[in-house]
C-alpha cells in the first residue's frame, strides 16, 4: 500500500472508512462483486444524486444483489424505466456478489437504491453509514442451511462436533450457524470453521474437504437435487431478514423516486408469484441454472414487501448481539433507529 503524506488528510478519513467497512462485514464466501452498469461503464463516484430542477434529468444507481433477485424482473420488463421516466429520473445498474462491496459502493456514492442481508445491514448501521432501511423484503426463514455429503454419517447438528464446516466468516449463513448452534447445545468453538467463497466451498464439499457446508439458496436446491447434499434438520426456525436500503442523501433529496422504486419492486415481486414458470426462465437466462431449479428455490423463497414487523426486527437485534459477541461489530447499536418505514408504507398504499 501507498504511504499516505500527512496532507492528504481528507482522503485518508475516506480509506480508513473504506477499510472498516469491508473489515466489519468481511463476507468471504461472497467477497466477489461486478459494479459495472448495464451499460459497460463504472458508477459514479460522486456523493449522492442532486436535486433535480425542471427537465433535468436524476441517475438513481440501483444495485442489483445476487442473481434471483425481482430487480432482475423490474429490469426486463422495463417497469422501473417505465415509472422513473414520469419522474425524470433514470436508472444507472450496477451488479454486486454479495453485500461487503456494496456497502463500500454506498460510501463511495455509486449506490442509492439496493437491499442487503442481515449482516451487512447492521454493520453498515453500526459503522454510520449513509444508509436507511427503507422496508422489509423477506424473514429469510429458508434462506440458509447446513449441508452434508448426501452419503454422510452425521445424521443431526450435534454430529457436527469436531468437524470442519465451510462457510463465509461474518455472512448471514456464519450468524444462521451459530443460532443454531446454540439452539442444540454446541458453540462455533467446537467445530473447525473454514472461511471460504462459495465458489471454492463447493469445490471443497464435493472433494471431501469439508463436512459440512452452510450457504444459501440456489447453493442449497442445487446441490440436494444433484444428490450431492442433504440438508440437516436445525430443530429450530432462524429468521434472516433482508432489508431495502436507501442512501441516506438520496431519500432526503428525492423521496418520491424511493417511493416509486419501492412500487415497482412490489409488482415484480407480484408478478414473480403469478408467473412463477416465466420468472424461471428469466432467471435461468441470467444464471445459466436449470429453470426448475430455480423455480423450487422461488417457492422456498418468503419474499415481500413490508414495513419492519417486530419479529423482524427481534429478530435483527438478536443477530447484532451475535455480531458484536464475535468481534464483527466495533459498537452496538439499536436497529430499530436504522429503520424509516414512510417510504414503503406510501409506495404500498
Amino acid at each position: 500500500m501507498m504511504r499516505m503524506k500527512r496532507n492528504r488528510g481528507p482522503l485518508l478519513i475516506v480509506l480508513i472508512v473504506m477499510a472498516i467497512v469491508i473489515a466489519g462485514c468481511s463476507n468471504a464466501g461472497n467477497s466477489t462483486s461486478g459494479s459495472i452498469s448495464s451499460n459497460g461503464t463504472e458508477g459514479k463516484t460522486d456523493s449522492g444524486a442532486q436535486p433535480a430542477g425542471e427537465g433535468e434529468t436524476v441517475k438513481v444507481r440501483i444495485a442489483v444483489n445476487g442473481n434471483l433477485n425481482p430487480l432482475i424482473i423490474a429490469q426486463e420488463k422495463g417497469w422501473l424505466k417505465e415509472g422513473f421516466d414520469k419522474l425524470h429520473a433514470e436508472v444507472e445498474w450496477s451488479k454486486f456478489a454479495s453485500g461487503p462491496p456494496i456497502l463500500e459502493a454506498l460510501v463511495s456514492g455509486r449506490v442509492d437504491l439496493t437491499f442487503l442481508g442481515d449482516g451487512a445491514t447492521i454493520t453498515g448501521l453500526s459503522n454510520n453509514l449513509p444508509l436507511q432501511v427503507v422496508g422489509l423484503i423477506g424473514e429469510g426463514k429458508n434462506l440458509n442451511s447446513i449441508l452434508v455429503p448426501v452419503n454422510s454419517s452425521i445424521a443431526g447438528v450435534q454430529d457436527l462436533k469436531g468437524k470442519k464446516v465451510g462457510l463465509g466468516r461474518g455472512s448471514s449463513s456464519h450468524v444462521y450457524l451459530i443460532k443454531v448452534l446454540e439452539a442444540n447445545g454446541l458453540k462455533q468453538e467446537d467445530l473447525t470453521i473454514i472461511n471460504l467463497t462459495p465458489e471454492d466451498a463447493q469445490a471443497a464439499f464435493e472433494s471431501g474437504q469439508l463436512d459440512a457446508w452452510v450457504t444459501v439458496d440456489p447453493n442449497v436446491t442445487l446441490n440436494v437435487a444433484n444428490h450431492k447434499a442433504k440438508a440437516l434438520d436445525a430443530n429450530t426456525e432462524v429468521l434472516a431478514p433482508l432489508s431495502m436500503i436507501a442512501h441516506s442523501e438520496f431519500a432526503k433529496d428525492h423521496p418520491e423516486l424511493v417511493v416509486e422504486y419501492l412500487k415497482q419492486f412490489k409488482r415484480s415481486l407480484e408478478w414473480q408469484s403469478a408467473n412463477l414458470d416465466e420468472a424461471a426462465q428469466i432467471y435461468s437466462e441470467q444464471t445459466k441454472l436449470p429453470p426448475d431449479i430455480i423455480k423450487v428455490v422461488l417457492e422456498r423463497s418468503s419474499n415481500l414487501l413490508t414495513a419492519y414487523s417486530e419479529e423482524a426486527l427481534a429478530a435483527q437485534e438478536a443477530t447484532t448481539a451475535i455480531l458484536l459477541q464475535n468481534g464483527f461489530l466495533k459498537k452496538e447499536i439499536a436497529f430499530k433507529q436504522g429503520v424509516n418505514d414512510r417510504f414503503v408504507l406510501q409506495a404500498l398504499e
